[in-house]
C-alpha cells in the first residue's frame, strides 16, 4: 500500500518550491514587493509551476495578468505575463535570500538596462 501526503499529490515539496523561486530570483524573473512576490515570464507553464511552489511553501496565489507584447525577434511577438503571490510570514527565507541575490526589477523591466 502506497501512502502519499496531499501535499504530494496537490503541490510542491518546499523544499523543491524553495529551489526553485530561489533560480527564479537569481535569474531575474522573480522579484519582492513589500509582501508580494511578483514573477514575470513569457511561458504560461512557469506561472503554473510558481503557483504550485506559493502553495507548498503556504502562502496564497493571488493573480495572473498578461502585462505586454514583448518582441522575439524580428517577426514574432509573445506575450509578458505576471504572477503575483504572498507568502504569510513577514520574514520568509526567501524574503533574506531576496534581499541578498535579487533585484528590484525583473529582465523584462525597461528600468533593468
Amino acid at each position: 500500500m502506497i501512502i502519499t501526503s496531499e501535499l504530494t499529490v496537490r503541490g510542491m515539496l518546499p523544499p523543491v518550491a524553495r529551489k526553485k523561486m530561489q533560480a527564479w530570483i537569481r535569474s531575474r524573473h522573480l522579484i519582492c514587493s513589500g509582501n508580494f512576490f511578483i514573477l514575470e515570464t513569457l511561458e504560461y507553464s512557469t506561472i503554473e509551476r510558481f503557483e504550485e511552489c506559493v502553495q507548498g511553501l503556504g502562502g496564497t496565489f493571488i493573480s495572473v495578468e498578461p502585462v505586454r507584447k514583448v518582441w522575439i525577434g524580428n517577426h514574432r511577438q509573445v506575450i509578458l505575463y505576471q504572477a503575483k503571490a504572498s507568502l504569510h510570514t513577514p520574514h520568509h527565507e526567501l524574503k533574506q535570500y531576496w534581499i541578498k541575490y535579487g533585484g528590484f526589477y525583473t529582465r523584462f523591466d525597461d528600468k533593468s538596462c
